[in-house]
Parts: structure tokens; C-alpha cells; sequence
């Protein structure tokens, strides 16, 4: 994007990830992050102009429509709004629905909201075989088959591939969950070593229960502006300086090559041209990616270009990837640690960078050397479909 085009991230909040016990709901986590989000922001709220609101599934939340609602709740009705849906990657569908409206000039200040009811109103496999059916309904949702056993399917093509192992998928959990127990927001935060992940219990081999990311509630909102408003903040201004969006064949038997995420390269790639970035190995100092399962976060690496195909758990074993390394990935935790609640997850990703590239994440997990350029990503399906923003922190 130019600079005149550039969209900002001006504010955020994000409600703690996990189990909600407090008999709270969405209505009231979403009109508390909203406020807050605002105030972050220092923006009015007669300033908004458009509301965007992503939950991922009616069946989750027991309403529809549930944007005209949620804007009744924060007290916006009679502005624009639109709810967003897709799959895993309905928060950062969210927000590239938000920056869109910006970068054509139809709103100067949105704010997005994502949020999802996933962990404490229905049964647990009650939620997974929901889950199932974001797949194809008829030939795999309705014969049983959840998404860990798509994952892992996946991941199997790539180990026989590449040579990936079992304790290279338990590198992944033990960073991720080693990063969520500094983040006070998480919904995991207890340590695992190596030799925990692998003996946990077994889910759809090669994962097992640490290489899965939780159920879980949570909500995440951010205030987008233009690039042209004068700001009264004195932070690093943050802007979205690249988006990428791809899809690839639902059924993973249909794809040529069902080891890789080839939407997310296609996505990614998009974002890389429209942030002049070249070479995202060398580029991109910080990175929260879609770590569903262990092994995904891998496949996404590799498909991101930030690792050559069947080379990142190499740099992983390396230290390229931990939170003290040149290319820090999930600082948060990532869905393995901080949590997965497809609504807010993208939502959150954004948060969390803007803030890491402003030097204001938790102090445990901020960087001392703050980049330019940072990474957030999202997927529905097994990588169905691609979300790929690139965040740029001014000099």
C-alpha cells in the first residue's frame, strides 16, 4: 500500500482466552473489549463510522445476526456493520473486511470485534463435531470425521515427505506453551517438556493431546483508521502495509499436494508484493501463525517463506523460531498456548503484534530489538482458506 492508503491500527483489547466460569457471555465480553479497544485508541465513539464483528458459528453462539445485536450491546446502533465468517480464520477475515473499507475510502475509524463462544456452552464433542462440519458437511462432517484427523493426515504426507518426526511436532508445543506461560491472557500457561507432549494421550496419530490447541472462549477487538488522521498518540504508529487472501480445494484428497498449504502461499505471497517485501526470511522480525495442531505450524512456516518446504523444523531445532531468536513466532503462545477461539484469534494476532511492534507487549515476551515488519496469519479448513496480513512499524 502508499502511505496515503496505509490503514493504521490505532487501538486494541483482547479479553483473556480459556474457560469463562464467571457467567459472563458474549455480549458482555464484547461491550467491555469494545470500550476498551476505544479508549486504547483515544478515539470517540461517535467517531466510528463501520463495525465489524466476526463469530465464526451460529451454532456456537445461539444467535444470528448477531453484528445488529453485538452493535446494540456497545452502543453503536445506526452505524454500518457487517458480521464475518470463515471457519478458523473468521478474526482475521474481520479485519481485512475492516482495512478494505478503509483503503476505499468508505470509512475513516472501523471498529473490529471478533469473539467466540467455544469453550464453556456446549459439550466439548458436541463443539469438535460442529467443528466437523466446516469441512465437506456431507462426505466428512457427517461420517465422523473431525479436524484433528485432517490435520493429521496432512502432516503424515509431510513427514513421509520430509523426515519430520513426532518430537519435531513436540518442539512446537513446548515453545508455544513455554511463550503462553509469560502471557497473562492465556488459556494454557502451564510448561510441558518434550517428554510430556509425547507421552500425552494419543488423538489422531501422529498428534497427540499437548500438540492440540484448547477449546476456547475469547474476544478481541481493534480500532482501524486512515493513514491521513492526525493522531494524538504518541506510540510507533502501526499500519496494515500488506493483505493476502487465498483458497485451495476443501477436500484435502483433491489437492496435489495435501503436505503443504499452498493457499497460504498464494496468500502470503499477495501481501508480500503489496508491502514491497522481497524477502520475508530477512524481513520479517515477528510472526503469530495458525498452530491449530504442532505440526501446522511447520506447514505454515514453509508455506509463509520463512522457511524453505521441509526445512523448518530444522531452524526450529536451530532456535530461528523461539521467542529469543532472529524470527520470534507465536510470542503469545499461539493457539496451542494463548488459545483457539476462531472469532477473536485473528483479532488477536493483530493486537498482539501492533503492540510487540510498539514495545508495549508483556514485558517477559517483548523483543529488545523491535523490527520493522510483522506477520499475522489465519486459516479455515486445513488451510482452505488463507488470511495473511503484514503489520509495519514506522522507523
Amino acid at each position: 500500500m502508499t502511505d496515503g492508503d496505509a490503514v493504521l491500527v490505532l487501538g486494541d483489547a483482547v479479553r483473556p482466552f480459556g474457560r469463562t466460569r464467571d457467567g459472563s457471555t458474549p455480549r458482555d465480553w464484547v461491550r467491555k473489549i469494545a470500550w476498551a479497544a476505544l479508549e486504547d485508541a483515544q478515539v470517540a465513539p461517535e467517531d466510528i463510522d463501520a463495525v465489524v464483528i466476526g463469530s465464526e458459528s451460529d451454532h456456537l453462539s445461539l444467535q444470528l445476526s448477531a453484528g445488529a445485536l453485538m452493535l446494540d450491546e456497545i452502543g453503536l446502533a445506526g452505524r454500518s456493520v457487517m458480521r464475518v465468517e470463515m471457519g478458523g480464520a473468521t478474526g482475521a477475515a474481520a479485519v481485512r473486511a475492516g482495512a478494505m473499507q478503509i483503503a476505499a475510502r468508505a470509512a475513516r475509524f472501523v471498529l473490529v470485534i471478533g469473539f467466540e463462544h467455544g469453550a464453556s456452552h456446549l459439550a466439548p464433542d458436541d463443539v469438535r463435531l460442529l467443528y466437523g462440519l466446516s469441512f465437506d458437511a456431507d462426505l466428512e462432517g457427517m461420517a465422523g470425521v473431525q479436524a484433528v484427523h485432517l490435520y493429521a493426515l496432512s502432516i503424515v504426507e509431510h513427514m513421509h515427505r520430509f523426515g519430520t518426526t513426532e518430537r519435531d511436532l513436540a518442539a512446537i508445543a513446548v515453545k508455544n506453551r513455554r511463550n503462553a506461560a509469560l502471557n497473562p491472557i492465556a488459556h494454557r500457561r502451564k510448561l510441558v517438556s518434550m517428554d510430556d507432549v509425547l507421552a500425552s494421550p494419543p488423538v489422531s496419530t501422529p498428534y497427540k493431546t499437548y500438540d492440540c490447541s484448547p477449546l476456547s472462549d475469547g474476544a478481541a477487538a481493534i480500532v482501524l483508521g486512515a493513514a491521513a488522521i492526525s493522531l494524538r498518540s504518541a506510540r510507533r504508529r502501526v499500519a496494515i502495509a500488506g493483505m493476502g487472501s487465498a483458497s485451495d480445494a476443501v477436500r484435502l484428497g483433491d489437492r496435489a499436494a495435501p503436505w503443504e498449504f499452498a493457499a497460504k502461499r498464494r496468500a502470503s505471497e499477495a501481501a508480500y508484493a503489496q508491502a514491497r517485501i522481497r524477502n520475508p526470511r530477512d524481513e520479517i522480525g515477528l510472526a503469530e501463525v495458525y498452530d491449530a495442531f504442532s505440526g501446522a505450524e511447520l506447514q505454515a512456516l514453509e508455506a509463509l517463506g520463512l522457511a524453505n518446504e521441509g526445512e523448518a523444523a530444522t531452524l526450529m531445532g536451530a532456535g530461528i523460531f523461539v521467542a529469543d531468536g532472529r524470527l520470534p513466532v507465536n510470542l503469545s503462545g499461539g493457539l496451542i498456548g494463548q488459545g483457539g477461539a476462531p472469532g477473536a484469534t485473528g483479532v488477536a494476532q493483530i493486537a498482539t503484534l501492533t503492540r510487540l511492534l510498539q514495545g508495549r507487549y508483556w514485558p517477559d515476551l517483548q523483543p529488545r530489538q523491535i523490527p520493522r515488519f510483522a506477520l499475522a496469519d489465519a486459516h479455515s479448513g486445513v488451510g482452505t482458506v488463507s488470511i495473511v496480513h503484514v503489520l509495519e512499524g514506522a522507523p
